[in-house]
């Protein structure tokens, strides 16, 4: 009876750890929270938590490029590309090259839209060289 119970945990163990969930995301955390949460998970390679923190956080604060170029629509800016970088390092992570080299494609684009000067240029620049990865490892 004994093995019958350890085994039997050990199962539900196991399923419960490869069942993927939603996670709640309170509606009253701020989006430096939910990019710490998300840059926790992603540290411990949960990247299906990370890439759902970050997905909330670009749903909670849609990107408005008719912000005027204040301190308020840098930080704005600034915290929509961090997100949309780390989705898209998350996926070259996950050797999900091509869906990650689109998601870097798209955030380059920014940088050549009419308020790109407001955009942080490390994004830019992180993007590029992954980029490079990706065509590098396509060779």
């Amino acid at each position: 009876m004994k093995r019958f119970s350890l085994a039997l945990c050990l199962i539900v163990l196991f399923f419960s750890a490869c069942a993927s969930s939603v996670v709640h995301i309170p509606e009253d955390i701020t989006p430096l929270e939910i990019i710490q949460r998300a840059q926790e998970a992603s540290d411990r390679n949960r990247y299906k938590v990370a890439l759902q923190h970050y997905e909330v956080l670009l749903e909670r604060n849609p990107d408005n490029m008719e912000l005027q170029p204040d301190e308020k629509a840098f930080e704005h800016k600034a915290m929509h590309c961090l997100a949309r970088y780390e989705i898209a390092f998350i996926h070259y992570k996950q050797k999900k090259y091509a869906q990650a080299r689109m998601e870097f494609e798209s955030l380059l684009n920014r940088y050549n839209a009419p308020d790109g000067a407001l955009l942080p240029p490390k994004f830019k620049l992180l993007s590029e060289k992954v980029l490079e990865r990706i065509n590098e490892k396509k060779k």
